[in-house]
This record gives C-alpha cells, structure tokens and sequence, in this order.
C-alpha cells in the first residue's frame, strides 16, 4: 500500500495549549452548525446554500470581533474584490477528483460562459459537488467545541467518488487568538478515486479584503521559511501567515494562520498563497504548484484512506507578535 495512505483513522482531539477560559456553545440549525463563543457568534458551518455545490464556514469572526474571511459571494460588501465567487470564505475543495470539479462552482461556470449557453453546458457536465452529508458530533465542553461532519465527493449524476470525515476543534488560546483545529480524513468509496495534481485544491481561506497584499492597504503574507509576497507561491513550509487590516479603515494589525503538521499529507505542504487574498495548503500540487518534475495524484482504492491536519490560528498582530513559530513547534509535538 503506498505509504502516503497509511494514516490512522482515530483522530485526536486537539487543542489550542495552553487554553484561555472561554465558554463555548453549539446549535444545529436547518442550513447549518453555528459555534458561539462567550455567547458572541464565531463562526457558522454552512450546508443549506443552495447556490453553492460544498459546505463552507462563514463568517469567521476573530478575536477582534471583526470578519476574518472576505463576504463576497455570500453579502455584498463595498469595496471588496468580487473575483473567484467559489472563494467561499473557509472551506475545502479540488478541482479534479476523477476530472470532476469540486472546487469550481456553478456561479464561477456562468460567468466564465459569458452568455455561450453551449460552453455553459459543456462546463457544467463535469462540475462535481462536495455534499455534506451528516453531523456526527457537535457538542461544547471543557472549554471548547466539537464539530464532526462527514461529506461526499459526487460526480454530476450523483454517484459518490470519495468520501471525508472533517473534525473541526474550536478553542481560544492564552493570548486570545481564536484557533480551528481542522483534521479530514479522505475515504475512497468508489473501487478506484484519483485526486489529481491540481494548482486549485486544498483547505482554503479568502482573506478579509483589506488583508490581502493586493488591496495595498498594509497586508503581508509569509512563510515559515522566511519568503514573503508572491515569492510564498508554490514554496512548502510548515506554516504560512496573512497579516494586516481587516477593514478598509482598520488601524489594528490582525493575521490568519495556517500551520501544518508533520503527520499531514506530504508536510512540509505546498502553499497556494496569492497576492488576492488566497490562502490554500495544497499537498496535491507538487508539480503544479510545488513545481516538482512528475505529476504526484493521489490515487484510493476503495476503503483506503489520507489524512490532512491543519491548526488556523486567528491572532492579533503579525505572526512575529502572534509567536507563530512557536506555535508551530508546539502543534508539531501534539
């Protein structure tokens, strides 16, 4: 069996070291989970949008109290970049999981049509969806929340292909930073799923607009290897940081972070960071996006399994003020 796939199934439940008191609460809703923490709303788990083909969390409110993740396709927002309308705040998609299209969307394949109504069809036949399919687990205790969903990777004729348990932990840290523990495991359902090397796959975050180093408004992406700006593209590191305003006419300095940890898929990750606003760990891109010699897909026969680990750690301040490596090496030894 290739080693890759070779993951444990039981997850742990992990959390932010040390804790601060927080008093967390869970509510499943129709259209989603919504987690709340000292009775303000952190975040929503949305799985009754009917526009969109995957779950997704929005809004993520950090330890500020303001939006973390861009609005836009979900609210209209002035002065927000409204490009790439499958950039749904938080959330996990690939574009070719047996060629079909999970990280794409309808609205992305309308506007790329322009009106051609034949090209719109030809588009549409392989958009797949990532469909959320169950709550496994959803409770608040001990300082923090729980949230165990399962999904499904379907073709358009609504076969499923893959399929993913995604558990997400909720905490606040000592020095307020609110953190999402985020850890999928990935089931092949269908007798044979490729996920392939692709550029537009993995976890990903739309950055709050004023964030992103293209609204030259002060943010900064970097890496733990020290690159910062375009050059993060494409470079594997253990974590990588967006910093900057949140808001068009914020003075304060917030940042999100994603750390990966050494049990992931293929750690040290890709990372797909854009200038935009974009940030995505990819582990499936290592050719095109790490810029490796051969195509790497990961390939599943049914029953067989990988996993993803990430810790998004929503701070104040840089990731210098935020001790970001630090906080990595203590993830790392979890």
């Amino acid at each position: 069996m290739n080693p890759l796939l070779c993951f444990p199934l039981v997850l742990l439940s992990l959390v932010a070291s040390p804790l601060a008191a927080a008093d967390f609460a869970i509510e499943q809703q129709p259209d989603g989970v919504v987690i709340k923490v000292d009775g303000e709303l952190f975040t929503k788990y949305v799985t009754g949008d009917t526009k969109t083909n995957k779950p997704y969390f929005y809004p993520v409110i950090g330890p500020g109290g303001g939006e973390m993740t861009r609005s836009y396709p979900m609210k209209d927002v002035e002065g927000e970049a409204q490009d790439h309308p499958h950039h749904r705040s938080f959330w996990f998609g690939h574009q070719f999981v047996n060629d079909f299209d999970t990280w794409h969307e309808g609205l992305t394949m309308e506007e790329r049509a322009k009106g051609d109504e034949k090209k719109l069809a030809e588009m549409m036949a392989k958009l797949g969806a990532t469909k959320h399919r169950e709550v496994i687990e959803a409770k608040a205790e001990g300082g923090k929340a729980v949230l165990k969903v399962a999904s499904d990777y379907a073709d358009p004729t609504g076969a499923v292909m893959a399929s993913d348990v995604r558990t997400f932990t909720f905490s606040v840290a000592a020095d307020g930073s609110r953190v999402v523990d985020a850890d999928i495991v990935f089931t092949g359902v269908a007798e044979s799923v490729t996920f392939s090397d692709a550029k537009d796959a993995g976890l990903s975050l739309r950055v709050a607009h004023a964030m992103a180093v293209k609204s030259e408004q002060g943010g900064r992406i970097v890496l733990s290897t020290g690159e910062e700006g375009e050059a993060a593209w494409g470079k594997r590191a253990a974590w990588c940081d967006f910093n900057g305003p949140i808001t068009a006419k914020g003075k304060e300095i917030f940042g999100i972070a994603m750390l990966n940890h050494p049990s992931s898929l293929r750690h040290p990750t890709p990372w797909h960071a854009r200038s935009y606003g974009l940030l995505t760990a990819n582990p499936f891109g290592m050719k095109s996006v790490a810029g490796g010699k051969e195509d790497a897909p990961v390939t599943l026969k049914k029953g067989e399994s990988f996993m993803m680990r990430h810790r998004v750690i929503l701070h104040r301040g840089d990731e210098k003020q935020a001790k970001i490596a630090e906080a990595w090496k203590a993830y790392a030894a979890e």
